[in-house]
Order: structure tokens, then C-alpha cells, then sequence
């Protein structure tokens, strides 16, 4: 393809609203244009990197028995009541009325969709099976940043695997996993690490997130000396039960309470003698619209994951100062433990365990408790619910947690019969009896991937080199003849060899062909000027280095180092 009859407006500057180096990247190389906030256009050149990532993946779900579908974005509320899912998401779903009055959404993912068509699987002898969809999503995301990272309208790839019981659906999860690794292969990705993860309002038994580590990244991931990984918000912890250093007067029969006027923070009540690793931090939530008391040390956060899967439901949402004060009659920065109601649902980390000293709210405006020991003073359940920290002792024994910022580039779900049952999704088994089918769902956000791939493959010079499995064209011609017969012979074998070629055949100044084939990226650049063409050469550029080759063997030579991907 000629480089004249192509739109690829490149710049030399990235607006100053591209803040990660791979929004700054795609925009000056003339692949993506942000029209609104979380909303991007693809150009030409976007497109085809687009279409090339679809088709590997494509490829790669097919090879493990994929069928592909095509399911609307709109969807009628009635399916996301039927899963329970309508109230359990929050507000980045997108929902509206037509003119009819009835409620609709434009999806964000799939789940109720795929299974209310696979009711029309009969027999066990129609699974097992794995269907699946490239297909644009929609979400109000409430913080767009990072360019590609976190849209409100993004393309996914999900896959849905239905089973007839637990040992197919495992068979299937590790299918994905193994296929998902080939795809970051592939991709270039060398820095991916597969952690356990939280299944969110997805729901179901188990997940698998696939991160790529980088400093553009939103999310955190603990990793251990010997190879154990997990997103920050699940990673284990350990209660490290060594006691607190006890100071005079500390340990007292009961607890005692104490004035504290202004006192509403931790490092408030630092100032009062109270250390924040002697603090029990007090926080209400609402569970299934019941409402309960999650504790932690003063000087460690609350893993919101970990509360939702000790409470066993993903339908929880931090409490209103009004619900807290009516059920322990005080405001935040007063609450406490001791001497809530009776049949008060109180969740602590195992932090706190065999603890003694402790401070926390009193339940009563501006006075807190001190001598506080919970095995005594509250009715607590221990669990782990603490978010993990770097240089904490790891989970499983083998040294201290690193923590490192990633960007989230896949994730995988084991669904079990949470849909199934739901939506009424069951097949006849060899005896002719009823079966839940068992589900997972499998998916890989394109967008966030391209942004990954663009930042980890970024060079020096301020482009990038795209894998060959994803590259819009695999060999750029750079012509510095001035549209020269040579150049374009060139061309033309390259073509009719079914190389994706792109020929830079403008009138530009050499300067000026090299930055943007900087940005274009290709594993091959091949560049044709009055100099080499006095010695009968060409200059060959690739990942085996730079060689001058003779004219006449160039478009062999060329095609050969183009089909190494």
C-alpha cells in the first residue's frame, strides 16, 4: 500500500492530556484520537492493529474448540433481575427507559446473554462446549484514564464454557489459561504474571487475573520469593500474632473510657498516646441490606474483597454515617466494637486476635474506649481482612511480599451453576435427569491490551516495535529515491509475495520518513536511497539487525524476514 493514499496523521507532540507513555505513543503515531473522556476513534492504522488482535485471538479460541457469536450491547433489564445482577452493580452500568417505559442496558458483559441461549442446550451430549464473541461493551466508568486502559466503550473478547460438571469446567478453565498465555506470547507481553484474584459481581467459585507488570498500571499485585502471586486486594496475610509491646497501666479488667474531644482520625488519636497499630479502625457496611462492623489495626486498610467473600456475598457497600449512627449511635471517627447490639454482626482481621491495649470509639461522640481486648470485649469473628503491604511476611512462608503496580490484560472466571440456576439453564444427563449446566467466562479487554502491548514494547527513539503477530504491516518501505522505478519494483514483489507492505512514497525529507517509521512499528524497515542504489544495495532493518542486501535478492530476502512471525 502506498503511504499517500493511507490516513496516518502522526504527530511530533502528544496532547498534553495523554499522561501514560502508551496514550501519548498511539496518539502521536496517528492509531487512536480521544473524542470524549474514556471514548476514543480508531484510525486507519488503529483499525488494522485492531483487526490483527482479533483475528490471533480468534485463532486461539478456535483452537480450543471456540464457536463464535454475536450478541447485542442492549439488553432488557429483565435478564440482569433474573441473575440478581440489576441491583448488585452499581452505577457504571448504563442504563436508560425506551419509549415504552421499559429499563435496558447496554452491557458490560455477557453472562445473563450467553445463558439465556444456551437453555436451548438439550442433552449432556451437546457439551461440552465453549462459545464466544469479539464485541463492543459499555461502561460509565467513573475515573477514564490511561488512554486505552479504562474506556467507557471498549471491545472485548469473552468466552463462555458450559459443562456437565466440575472436572470438564476445570478442564476448560485451564484450556483458556493456557490459550491466554499463548495470546500474550504472542503479543510480546514478556512481563505477564497470572494471579488469584477476586470474582468481584461476577460471582462464582474461583478466578485467575492475567497482569502485565508496569508502572501505568491500576492495579497491585503481591508477589512471593517462591513464585506466588495475587492481586493486592485477595493476597493473603498472616495474623503475626508476637504481642503488642505493653505500655504501664495498659492491660486493663475492663475497658476504659476516656475524652477526646475533636478526635475523629487515626492520626488524631495518635496525638492522645494511642499508636496506630494499637487503634481498632471501625467500619460499617451494608451486606444484603443488613448492616455490619468490619475491624482492622488503625495502621491497615480494609480489603473490601476479602469482607465480601467472608460475608459470602458480592452485595455489600459501605454504610451511610446515618445508618452507622443509628445502629451504634455515633458518627464516624466514635465508632467502636464494645457493646454494639445484641445480634450485631461484627467481622475482624486476624490482626487484632490476642491483641490487648487496644483503643477504639466509644460509640458516643467525642470519647473513645482503651484497655480493649476483643475475645473479651466484643463478639468478633476473626478473618483475614486486611490488604497486604510491601516487605510483609508472605502467605506462603517463603520470604516477604514485593509489591508492584500491573495493568489487568485478562481475567478468567469458574462460574459453577451460579447463572445456570439462575436462568434455568439445565440439560438431560445419560440417566434422562435434569443438570445445571456448569459455567466459566473467560474474557480479554483488546483496548487495554493494545495499551499494554504499546507500553511494554515502546523504544527509545519514542516509538514502538510491534510483534509480528500484531504489526498492520509487517515490512515499511522507506523510499528516499524519489519515487524511484527500483522502489517500486520493490513494492510490488513484496505485495504479490502476500507481504503486508506499507510503501512511503511522499514527497517528505528523510528526517521526517524515519520518526514515522518510528511510530509505524513494523519488524521490518527496508529503505531505498540514491546512495545504496549506486552500489546495486538496499538497507535491510530487522530484528537480526541492520545488513545492506543486493537489490535484485531484496524482495526474497525481505518476504523471508517478514513470514519469521
Amino acid at each position: 500500500m502506498r503511504r499517500s493514499a493511507l490516513f496516518i496523521p502522526t504527530l511530533r507532540e502528544a496532547p498534553v492530556e495523554a499522561e501514560a507513555p502508551s496514550h501519548r505513543l498511539l496518539v502521536r503515531g496517528g492509531y487512536v484520537r480521544q473524542v470524549a473522556s474514556g471514548v476514543f476513534a480508531y484510525l486507519p492504522l488503529g483499525v488494522m492493529l485492531k483487526a490483527r488482535l482479533a483475528e490471533l485471538l480468534r485463532g486461539e479460541l478456535k483452537a480450543i474448540g471456540g464457536i463464535e457469536f454475536e450478541l447485542p450491547a442492549l439488553q432488557p433489564a429483565e435478564l440482569w433481575r433474573a441473575s440478581g445482577r440489576w441491583n448488585a452493580i452499581d452505577t457504571t452500568m448504563l442504563r436508560f427507559r425506551d419509549r415504552a417505559g421499559r429499563e435496558l442496558c447496554l452491557a458490560m458483559t455477557h453472562e445473563e446473554a450467553f445463558a439465556s441461549l444456551a437453555r436451548e442446550l438439550r442433552s449432556y451430549r451437546d457439551l461440552p462446549t465453549i462459545w464466544f464473541q469479539i464485541a463492543r461493551k459499555y461502561r460509565d466508568e467513573p475515573r477514564p484514564r490511561g488512554g486505552l486502559m479504562r474506556l467507557r466503550e471498549f471491545t472485548m473478547k469473552d468466552s463462555y464454557s458450559f459443562a456437565l460438571d466440575a472436572a470438564t469446567l476445570a478442564e476448560q478453565f485451564e484450556a483458556h489459561a493456557q490459550a491466554y498465555r499463548r495470546v500474550f506470547e504472542r503479543c510480546g507481553l514478556d512481563n505477564v504474571v497470572v494471579a488469584s484474584a477476586d470474582n468481584g459481581v461476577m460471582g462464582g467459585v474461583e478466578s485467575l487475573e492475567f497482569l502485565a507488570l508496569s508502572e501505568e498500571g491500576e492495579d497491585l499485585v503481591a508477589l512471593t520469593p517462591a513464585g506466588g502471586c495475587a492481586n493486592l486486594e485477595v493476597a493473603g496475610t498472616l495474623p503475626n500474632l508476637a504481642p503488642l509491646p505493653s505500655d504501664a497501666g495498659e492491660v486493663l479488667a475492663e475497658p476504659e473510657p476516656f475524652a477526646t474531644p475533636g478526635v475523629h482520625t487515626i492520626d488524631d488519636l495518635q496525638a492522645w498516646g494511642a499508636p496506630a497499630e494499637r487503634q481498632v479502625k471501625t467500619l460499617v457496611y451494608v451486606a444484603q441490606g443488613v448492616t455490619v462492623v468490619a475491624l482492622t489495626r488503625g495502621d491497615a486498610t480494609l480489603s473490601e474483597a476479602k469482607l465480601a467473600r467472608a460475608l459470602g456475598t458480592s452485595d455489600v457497600r459501605p454504610a451511610s454515617e446515618g445508618e452507622a449512627r443509628e445502629l451504634m449511635g455515633a458518627g464516624f471517627g466514635s465508632l467502636g466494637p464494645v457493646g454494639l447490639p445484641e445480634g450485631t454482626r461484627v467481622l475482624a482481621d486476624h490482626g487484632l486476635q490476642h491483641r490487648e491495649g487496644l483503643v477504639s470509639g466509644a460509640n458516643r461522640d467525642g470519647y473513645h474506649l482503651r484497655g480493649i481486648r476483643l475475645e473479651r470485649d466484643a463478639r468478633a469473628q476473626f478473618h483475614d481482612l486486611r490488604v497486604a503491604k510491601d516487605g510483609d511476611a508472605s502467605w506462603d512462608g517463603s520470604g516477604v511480599l514485593r509489591v508492584r503496580r500491573a495493568l489487568e490484560v485478562g481475567h478468567i472466571f469458574k462460574l459453577g451453576t451460579l447463572y445456570s440456576d439462575a436462568l434455568g439453564v439445565t440439560v438431560l444427563d445419560a440417566n434422562g435427569d435434569a443438570r445445571p449446566v456448569v459455567m466459566g467466562s473467560y474474557g480479554i479487554g483488546l483496548d487495554r491490551l493494545l495499551g499494554a502491548v504499546a507500553a511494554r514494547r515502546a523504544t527509545p527513539a519514542g516509538g514502538v516495535s510491534w510483534p509480528a503477530a500484531l504489526a498492520p504491516f509487517q515490512v515499511n518501505l522507506i523510499d528516499l529515491s524519489s519515487g524511484g522505478a527500483e522502489a517500486e519494483a520493490l513494492h510490488g514483489e513484496l505485495e504479490r509475495a502476500g507481504t503486508r507492505v506499507l510503501w512511503d512514497e511522499r514527497d517528505e525529507r528523510a528526517g521526517v520518513k524515519h520518526a514515522d517509521a518510528e511510530l509505524l512499528g513494523a519488524p521490518v524497515n527496508v529503505v531505498i536511497g540514491p546512495r545504496g542504489l549506486a552500489t546495486g544495495t538496499v538497507e535491510v532493518r530487522s530484528a537480526h539487525g541492520v545488513e545492506n542486501v543486493n537489490l535484485a535478492e531484496a524482495a526474497m530476502t525481505v518476504a523471508g524476514l517478514a513470514g519469521e512471525g
